[in-house]
Formats: structure tokens, sequence, C-alpha cells
């Protein structure tokens, strides 16, 4: 092929990678161009990107600035591989690393005499002449390097031309990056803007932080204490509690609250699911990977992220939590693109993490990065003076919502609630009022046959029963009531007020089984 036949394919390249605003399609069009069109045995971009991989780096001991790096995004011809040992170049480390930093080019037609490059058996196994390295900037901002070898030897005209393509690159390559920027801040304000409608609809109401036990403003003195850090604060107490309330009283209380708090349910989500939501995936990272997403982490960039029943979470995933928490950084499923992200973590649990580490359920180095801070909810039998400042909230909240008009609650009934052992803590207290308030027919608060005093008392009978003993009785007969179904609407996990994944659990730890059912 002539050289005016090159500098016209050049110009054919130029224009099919100006047709793209895909960043990926662009550096491949590049590289495949200069393979397909200049006779090149490989060529290859780098893009100046973060500093990652820092360990795994084969010049790691050259590297000037851990900050950033050159990150191999496209590769063609005879080496194709793009997570090989090169995949990271120090910036300013021979060769590539000081085309970039000095921005000048590098041409030569005798790779085996030039002294710069230092691996001639290479060379001559392979066969190469000539080479060509061009940086890559964009008004005055360096993008990266584009290098070839070729096993010709090529002419000053088409270097020169090489050149000149290179500048073209550039443009379609910052396009390219600006658009996928544009498009990413979009994807992510439209998957905020979802979220924050999602949470909108639960309706989240920190008055009912309530509690003047000493106990309990103990805890929230620790609240006051870390909400104005960034602190991670790990949260521990029973199902029921208020763990997640106490999590958005930190964040509403601190320099993040114009960011989004996002919350992720480690216990809700299958072990396929969860590395996805947490991280997101690329577009045919697994069937059914129609689109882009955007991770959980993404979306609380400059915010706080909550992790409720962290316990629960798979053992492969913790470890890949872990990295983020040390690193900052991790990529999607299915993708090669290293993300920053900063994120406040704030984790729950109803689990004993020590003893889930003792059982190897839970790695001990991630408990420690979450135990910084540590706050404890105390059960609502440890603080049962709070229960009929609970109770008139519960009453007046569930009143107003139902059209009701009720009288004070009855100091029989109350009684008989602060003799309760409640297993489902302040969820559980805050159902059993909605339902009174709806099978209230006069201005007498009354509860349903679910739950009556003759029931409680029972229970609690002081010295006759053992707080397991209560607990299984209690969740038995829910059960029974419920004709064993354990989720929906009308299922006993929604009556105690736990999730139906805890309630099995406890099933299990209670040893409760179905009749018929071994």
């Amino acid at each position: 092929m002539t050289q005016k036949l090159r500098s016209a394919s050049l110009e054919r390249i130029a224009l099919e990678m100006t047709s793209s605003l895909n960043l990926q399609e662009v550096l491949s069009t590049i590289a495949q161009g200069l393979v397909d069109e200049l006779e090149a045995a490989f060529a290859r971009i780098w893009l100046l990107r973060n500093g990652d991989l820092c360990s795994e780096c084969h010049k790691s001991d050259q590297c000037l600035d851990r900050e950033r790096c050159l990150h191999l995004r496209a590769s063609a011809g005879i080496y194709e591989n793009l997570n090989g040992e090169f995949r990271r170049y120090p910036y300013g480390a021979p060769i590539i690393g000081r085309i970039i930093q000095s921005e000048e080019p590098l041409f030569t037609n005798d790779l085996m005499e030039h002294a710069k490059f230092q691996n001639k058996r290479w060379i001559r196994d392979n066969g190469f002449q000539s080479y060509v390295g061009h940086p890559l900037v964009f008004r005055g901002e360096q993008l990266g390097a584009l290098v070839m070898f070729s096993k010709r030897e090529m002419s000053q005209y088409e270097f020169e031309r090489v050149a000149g393509f290179a500048n073209q690159a550039a443009i379609a390559i910052k396009n390219a990056q600006l658009f996928e920027e544009v498009k990413q801040l979009k994807d992510k304000l439209q998957a905020e803007c979802a979220y924050l409608q999602q949470e909108i609809r639960h309706g989240h109401n920190f008055e009912e932080i309530i509690g003047q036990s000493e106990i309990f403003q103990c805890e929230l003195r620790k609240v006051r204490q870390v909400a104005p850090t960034d602190a991670t604060v790990l949260i521990l107490g029973e199902t029921g509690t208020g763990k997640e309330l106490i999590a958005r009283e930190i964040h509403s209380t601190s320099p993040r609250a114009e960011r989004p708090l996002v919350k992720v349910d480690c216990s809700s989500l299958s072990p396929t699911l969860i590395e996805s939501e947490l991280f997101g995936h690329e577009k045919g990272a697994f069937t059914g990977a129609l689109n882009r997403k955007t991770g959980r982490f993404e979306l609380a960039d400059g915010g706080t992220l909550f992790l409720d029943e962290i316990g629960d979470l798979p053992l492969d995933i913790q470890a890949k939590l872990l990295r983020v928490l040390q690193e900052g950084r991790f990529e999607r499923v299915g993708g090669i693109q290293t993300i920053r992200v900063d994120v406040r973590i704030i984790a729950a649990t109803n689990r004993d993490l020590e003893k889930a580490i003792a059982a190897g359920d839970f790695r001990e180095d991630l408990y420690y990065r979450l135990n910084v801070f540590p706050i404890r909810m105390p059960a609502l039998r440890e603080r049962k003076e709070d229960i009929s400042r609970l109770a008139g909230h519960f009453a007046r909240k569930y009143s107003a919502k139902y059209g009701k008009t009720l009288d004070a609650i009855p100091k029989e009934l109350m009684n008989s609630l602060k003799a309760y052992s409640w297993p489902g803590n302040v969820r559980e207290l805050e159902n059993i009022f909605e339902r009174a308030v709806i099978v209230s027919q006069h201005s007498t608060l009354e509860l349903d046959g679910f739950y009556d005093r003759s029931f409680s008392n029972h229970l609690t009978t002081r010295g006759s029963h053992t707080l397991f003993e209560v607990e299984r009785t209690y969740i038995l007969r829910v059960l029974e009531d419920s004709n064993w179904i354990i989720e929906g609407r009308n299922g006993a996990a929604t009556h105690l007020g736990l999730k139906p994944g805890t309630l099995r659990s406890r099933m299990k730890k209670l040893g409760i089984t179905r009749p018929g059912k071994s």
C-alpha cells in the first residue's frame, strides 16, 4: 500500500471514530484502524486515569504519582489482551509514561538499536522494526497515549500523518468522554430521583425517635456525638428497635445531609443480585443485564450508604465490600473502569457479629472496619418506662390516620403492655396499636383477639417462664393464627413486625416447625 493510500485510509478512520460517541467504540476503532490501514503489528491506547492496582503493577517501583496512571483501554493486532501485565503503566515511567508526561512523540525505524527499548529479544522474536508513540492531548489536557509497533519501515511522511491523526483521535476521545460523563450523570440523577421517590413513599418520621429512659438517652448522646463526623457507625440491636431511624437521624444531622441516604437491605437480596445492587453492572455483564445499572455506592456518592442487616451479607461480597471501605473504589460487574466514591457507611445488624466471626460466617477484618463507632439500640423490654410515651404516640398517629377520636389508654391496659416481653420490640408495639385503632368502635382503645390482657399476663407471670419459652410460645400462637403463612400482608412476619427471613431464622433457633413437617 502506498503512502498516499495509507494517508487516505487514516482519513476514513478519522471519520469513523468521530461518528461515534461510545468511548470504547472510539478507542477500538482507532487501534484496529492503525492495524488494518497502516499495517501495524499491534496498536494500543492508554488513557490517564486514577491510580489503582498499585500492588499488582509490574512497574510500581518506577511510579512517580500513585494518584494517577495509564490504563490500557484498547489493543488490536497480535496482542489483544487488556488484562495482561501491561494493563497499567506508571505516569512518567519509560517509555509510554514519559511520552504522555513530556507530551513529546517518539518515532524510530530501528528498534534493535534504539537505547530506550531494552527487550531486544522480544523485538527480534516478533520481527518489529518501527515504533510510533504519540501523546493524546486535548486543549492542554493530557488524555493518554497512542502507540504502534510495525514490522516494516515507516517514512517521515507517514509519521507526520500519524501525528495529525493522533490530534483528531484526542478530539474524538474527549468528545466521547464528555458524552459518557453526561450520560452517567443523567443516569445517576434518574436513579437518585427514583430512589428518593421510593423513600418518600415509605414516609420516615424522625419524631418517632421517642424515649426518655437513661439507657435510650445514652445511645442518643452517641448519635449526637458521631453525626458531625465521617466515622463509620455500626448500629446493633434486635429487630424492631429502630436502627434505621437512628441511621437516618445520623445522616440528617451530618454535613452530608443535602446528599442522599441510600439504603441496602442485605437480607432481602439474593447472593446473585446483591453485588449488582451494591456496585452496579455494565450492559451484557450477565443474562438479563440489558442496560448499564448504577449501583447503590454510586448513588450514595457524597452522601451516606446504610447497609441494613449487614450480618446477612455473603462472604464473597464481604470481601469486595472490604476493598471499597479500604480504598474507596470498585468496578461495576462486568466492567473494567475503576470508580471512586466518597461515601459514609452506616451499618446495622440484629446478629451477634462476634459469634458469626467465630462460626466463620463473617469476616473479622470487615467487622473491625465497621465497628469504628458502635451504637447499641436497647430492646423495648430494657426500657419499659418508654412504653407509655410510645403507646401514646402510636395511638395519636393512627387515630389521625384512620379518622378516629380515642380517649387516653386505660391504666390497666398500660400495665399489661409494660408487663409484656415485646420480642418484636417497638415495631411490634406499633403494629399492635395500628390494629387496635382499626378495630376500636368507640372512644376507648380496644385490642383485638390477636393480643389481649389475659394472654399478656399468662406469658409474663414472673418466674414461670424463661424468655426463650415466652418467645417460642408467642411466635407459635401467631403462626397458628396465621395458618402458618409467613410472608404477605396477613402472614405471621407482618403481625410480629419481623422480616420473613428473620422470622424463619428465629423459628429455626427456637425449634419451631409446622405440624406434619419434619
